[in-house]
């Protein structure tokens, strides 16, 4: 994890965001595939989009998931009314 992670999402956040997002099962019936990307980066980006103006395509990749990823939890999770 990043030194930006960290500090875009605090051990303390971390722990309030766990308690209101389950964690998701992934499941693939048919195997392979790639590893989920991690709820913490995900939020991270989606804090970082938030505070700094930048659109999702300009996601900087040293959060690990791809742009679209980032977007899809955030609207998963606004979904969930998170």
């Amino acid at each position: 994890m990043t030194d930006l992670v960290e500090r875009l999402v605090p051990d303390e956040l971390w722990v309030l965001f766990r308690r209101v997002v389950p964690p998701t099962e992934v499941i693939r019936p048919q195997g392979g595939g790639r590893r989920r990307a991690g709820d913490r980066e995900a939020l991270a980006a989606v804090i970082f989009v938030a505070t700094s103006g930048c659109t999702w395509r300009q996601l900087p990749p040293v959060f690990g998931p791809s742009w679209q990823t980032g977007y899809r939890r955030f609207a998963q999770w606004s979904r969930a009314r998170v």
